[in-house]
């Protein structure tokens, strides 16, 4: 099993706090699945929304595949995303319950299959963000101290 990681969504570790992950395939014309291996997506203003029955990738840049020409695709149009019913069922109402949101993580090719991590999320304060912030740099003091010791 082949994993060839494409796009990742940096933003959405600082931004929010990760409570379950899944993994979702998308529905892609050609020339879009074309620019994704070329490495042509860009996540950092996607979200994802559900209805209840289907989610749906909203927002992520796919650009135009430059060989495709008049067959070309819409570079932010909406991308049907492949879910079990029962995890969209349950995504869609956490998300009316807690007020969370969900998020994509990541896009890859899964044995030249385009796959996308999604995440449900609640979003950070900004307080939320400081402390981790420190922590993480008096970690990196901590490493220091111990790496000129040793």
């Amino acid at each position: 099993m082949s994993l060839k990681v494409v796009a990742t969504n940096r933003k959405a570790r600082h931004n929010y706090f990760l409570l379950d992950t899944y993994e979702a395939g998308i529905v892609l014309k050609g020339s879009e699945i074309k620019s994704i291996r070329g490495g042509q997506i860009s996540l950092a203003q996607a979200y994802v929304t559900t209805d209840g029955r289907e989610a749906w990738l909203m927002n992520a840049h796919i650009a135009p595949y430059n060989e495709a020409s008049r067959f070309n695709h819409d570079p932010l149009r909406p991308r049907k995303l492949l879910l079990h019913s029962s995890e969209i069922r349950k995504l869609s109402e956490k998300v009316r319950q807690k007020g969370a949101t969900i998020v994509p993580l990541r896009v890859y090719l899964k044995d030249g299959l385009a796959k996308i991590e999604i995440a449900l999320a609640k979003g950070k304060k900004r307080y939320d963000k400081r402390a981790e912030i420190a922590k993480r740099d008096a970690q990196r003091e901590l490493d220091r101290r111990y790496k000129q010791r040793g």
